[in-house]
């Protein structure tokens, strides 16, 4: 006698939900066609992953790395490589906190912030690609939605 529910159809069926896996897909997507977008416009330097950690920047300038690792959902030591590099391209620069030595902070270099119109203008192009068809109401609340599923997510991580 088996268990209602444990035969070969319900262990092979997907989930009826899809969520992850759909966040999952428009990552991995979204990575690819981001890079081509860059790519196109001639800016080399930056991948989509290095692009968060500079949107970031944008939105404060001056933070801790410890803020901006927080803000990127990248874990500390994927963090500092990440800006190990930017700053070998001279994009940002990690500086000691002059309140509190234990702590630096990254700020962009005027190389970074000379091409603020270029990345910008690659970031509107994928934002249209990513919303197209898509009302400013439904943006709001899967914006909304989103926001929710990731502070459940933070709560138990």
């Amino acid at each position: 006698m088996s268990l209602p529910g444990n035969d070969e159809r319900s262990r092979t069926r997907a989930p009826a939900v899809e969520g992850g896996n759909l966040i999952a897909k428009a990552h991995v997507l979204g990575g690819r066609v981001f890079a081509r977008i860059l790519k196109n416009r001639g800016i080399v330097e930056l991948n989509p992953a290095q692009g968060r950690i500079i949107y970031e920047l944008w939105k404060e300038d001056g933070i801790s790395q410890a803020a901006l690792a927080s803000r990127t959902k990248l874990d500390k030591s994927t963090l500092a490589l990440m800006l190990d590099r930017l700053e070998q391209q001279g994009q940002l620069v990690r500086e000691r906190d002059q309140a509190d030595a234990r702590r630096h902070l990254v700020r962009l270099t005027e190389k970074n912030r000379a091409a603020h119109g270029s990345y910008l203008a690659a970031s509107q192009e994928m934002i249209a690609i990513f919303y197209a068809g898509v009302s400013p109401e439904e943006i709001q609340v899967f914006e909304s939605t989103l926001r929710r599923i990731i502070a459940n997510l933070e709560a138990v991580s």
